[in-house]
């Protein structure tokens, strides 16, 4: 159960620092980025959690997707901005 327990945390960790990096940038509503760019910064053994961290945002409602021609795009729900920057402040103060 331990592992289990901390496998959690560590998604929590990751999701947090993905919607951090994609707030820091502005990546809200009508500006996006492109699906296979999230692990971009990430240590690469972290790929397929980063992949699966972002799906579970997509399937929260806190990411929304935007298909193209040439793939798929992401951005942060900008109405769910009260909760995501309440996620990164409770993350920063170690809450």
């Amino acid at each position: 159960m331990f592992g289990f327990v901390n496998l959690m945390k560590i998604d929590n960790e990751i999701k947090i620092v993905l919607l951090r990096k994609l707030a820091k940038h502005g990546y809200w509503g009508g500006r996006h980025t492109a699906f296979d760019n999230l692990h971009k910064g990430f240590p690469k053994h972290l790929g397929k959690e980063i992949k699966e961290a972002a799906d579970e945002l997509i399937k929260e409602n806190i990411l929304i997707q935007k298909p193209t021609s040439y793939g798929l795009h992401i951005s942060i729900n900008p109405r769910m901005k009260d909760i995501v920057e309440k996620m990164i402040e409770c993350n920063e103060a170690g809450v």
